[in-house]
Parts: C-alpha cells; structure tokens; sequence
C-alpha cells in the first residue's frame, strides 16, 4: 500500500520521483537496474496498458481486466514504489522514539530484502544488466520467481445443470461462493468464485447434466484444501450432505492417502475437498 501522493495519469512523472529516490541514497545496488527495465518496458506499451499500471498504483487494481497479460510489471512497479517509500521513511530519524515506533521501523527494515529479491531478476521474458541501454532478453531457464509472465491465467470447471439459477443459489447460500451472470461470452454463464476456486454454470440437457459417478468416476470435482477441517466444519453446519466424513487428524497419519471429506451438491454431483500439503 502506498502512502506518498503520484501524478493521476503521467507515467512519467512517476519514474522522474523513482529516480529522485534511487539518487537520494540508501537503496539496493539494483535499485536502478529495477527502474530502467520497468521504464523500458513501461516505454514500449499502448497508452491504455500504461493507465492500467496507474490504476494499480491508485489503488484501482480490481478494474483492470484478469485477463491482462502484464500484470506482474504493474506489480513490480508496486514493490518498486513500496520498498523506496520504506526506504524514505527510515532516513528520517526522529529525536526521540516510542516502542510502538521502534517496532514500526524495524519490521520495515526486515522486509526490504522481500522487495530487493526482485531486483534484477527477469520481468516478461526481459532483463535489465547496468552497462545496457536496453533490456536484452532473458536466458532460457533463468528464474523470474513472482514477475514471470503466466500465459495461462486461471481456470474454471464447468458444471451442466438443468437450472443454472437453482445451482448458482445453492453455491452462494450454502458454501460461500460469488455469483457474477455473464451474457456477453462467446457462451453464456454464470460464474462462481470463491479464494482461488472458479466454476462456471452452464445450461446442459440429457446425460450431460447426470453426476460423474454414473460413468464409474467417484468424484465431479477436487478442491485442494489448507485446512480441510475448517471446511468441514463451515459445510456440515450448513446443512450440506456430507458423503464421506473427515477422518481425525491422527487416524489420518496411518492412511495412504491424503485426509478428505466429500459433499453432496444441490444437483447431486459429490466434490472431494482434499488436503493441500505444499512441498518443497
């Protein structure tokens, strides 16, 4: 979050007060390389890609389309922006300091090295070496960590129902989800978001609306779940039918497969929350 007051619509201006900020002193080595390969690349964008990185900085994010491309330079621009605000703060040294503010002030000098790791580092297949006058592109392999391009964005599962409406209730009333209808696709829906879980509810006929386990699947959907047993909790105490049961945390540890539960949606189709265990 940003606390300094940026131009509305001059990209310009913005890179003219990062660089006042690098020429003050106290940043990162490649501070300056971060600036020039985002203003280059800044540079070479229609004027409408540009805005949308004022949006971001404005605090608009959540209009720009999810489809854009180049979101992760509109959020390198931000960690740019963010760490020199840091950085401007803790040059200027009170007389005098509270606890509260000591705390403040050290907390904010342990996350600058979150924001310089990305210094440096490749951005939409580009980067930045000093001695360069332009970005070259970046060798194959190299890691982009947060800033690689991702050509796929996101996904959605698609669930035939007979009535979409019905479905979309259930969805939004008994687990949470958010409903937007959209009309203007190329196939016209309704789209259920929750977290980072998408479904989209499309009108079906015949077989196609029946539930996966009449085509000897077991299950029409997996969620991956942190915590299973908190979701556990939130479903049965809405009055979801519950198919198979939580096990207990202990007992799980003697079983070869990963702790679940699985629950009966409105339309009958049986979606397996399975625990998400992250690995190195």
């Amino acid at each position: 979050m940003l606390n300094k007051e940026y131009p509305l619509h001059d990209m310009n201006l913005v890179f003219d007060m990062i660089e006042q900020s690098i020429k003050n002193g106290g940043t990162h080595d490649k501070a300056e390389e971060e600036m020039n390969l985002l203003m280059h690349l800044y540079a070479g964008l229609p004027a409408e890609a540009v805005e949308h990185g004022m949006m971001f900085i404005h605090g608009r994010a959540c209009e720009i389309p999810a489809s854009s491309d180049i979101i992760p330079l509109h959020v390198r621009l931000m960690n740019l922006l963010e760490y020199l605000e840091k950085i401007e703060y803790l040059a200027e040294i009170p007389a005098t300091m509270t606890s509260e503010e000591i705390s403040k002030r050290s907390e904010m000098m342990n996350s600058l090295d979150e924001h310089e790791k990305l210094f440096g580092t490749p951005l939409l297949g580009y980067q930045f070496n000093m001695g360069s006058k332009e970005p070259k592109k970046a060798e194959e392999g190299e890691d982009e960590d947060s800033g690689r391009l991702l050509l796929m964005n996101s996904q959605a599962s698609v669930f035939a129902c007979k009535d979409i409406y019905k479905t979309a209730i259930f969805y939004e009333d008994k687990l949470g989800f958010r409903a937007t209808h959209l009309d203007d696709e190329a196939m016209p829906h309704i789209k259920l978001t929750r977290d980072n879980i998408a479904i989209v509810l499309v009108r079906g006929e015949g077989a196609i609306t029946k539930p996966a386990r009449e085509f000897g699947i077991k299950y029409d959907m997996y969620i991956y779940c942190s915590e299973p047993f908190l979701l556990h909790n939130e479903i049965a105490g809405n009055g979801i039918k519950i198919i198979e049961d939580l096990p207990e945390a202990k007992a799980a540890q003697s079983q070869t497969i990963n702790r679940q539960f699985v629950f009966e949606d409105v339309d009958g189709r049986h979606i397996c929350v399975s625990q998400f265990i992250e690995t190195a």
